[in-house]
């Protein structure tokens, strides 16, 4: 099956591998590209990201005007390929979606994986996120399980 190509912010890199579920990301999105920013954030570069920088440096200087920097590359990144984008951030992803893209977070892709059987159950993953320092609000939560058929 052909999977959907995607650019990474580092938050979703980091939330997945603090919980030790890295694995997911391939197993959902190719390619997976992340601009350098990113890999410098995220401190490591695994062998399926492949690590692009954007070619349109005007545009990430304007998107820092209002997101970080990382978020800002990944954006522009996002927008030049045409590809999806997973992003966390409320602001960023205000941005992206203004700026026509299709965005992710961490939580939807918890909740692919498991509509694409890589995952039985998804609660335990967000547990895990939470124990790990990754923020979920109580609305958000609720969403996520009653989508997943959870709660």
């Amino acid at each position: 099956m052909k999977r959907e190509p995607a650019v990474t912010d580092s938050t979703c890199l980091i939330g997945l591998e603090r919980i030790g579920r890295l694995d997911l990301l391939p197993s959902l999105f190719d390619p997976i590209a992340a601009p350098p920013k990113v890999i410098e954030e995220f401190g490591s570069s695994p062998s399926w990201l492949q690590v692009l920088s954007p070619t349109n440096r005007q545009a990430v200087f304007a998107l820092q005007l209002t997101v970080d920097l990382g978020e800002a590359e990944a954006i522009a990144l996002a927008l030049e390929r045409n590809w999806r984008i997973i992003l966390d951030d409320r602001k960023a992803r205000l941005v992206a979606r203004r700026l026509g893209l299709k965005v992710i977070g961490t939580v939807g892709v918890l909740l692919r994986a498991k509509r694409k059987g890589i995952v039985s159950r998804i609660a335990p993953l967000l547990q895990d996120l939470e124990a790990a320092g990754f923020y979920l609000s109580e609305a958000l939560k609720r969403e996520a399980l009653r989508l997943a058929g959870e709660g």
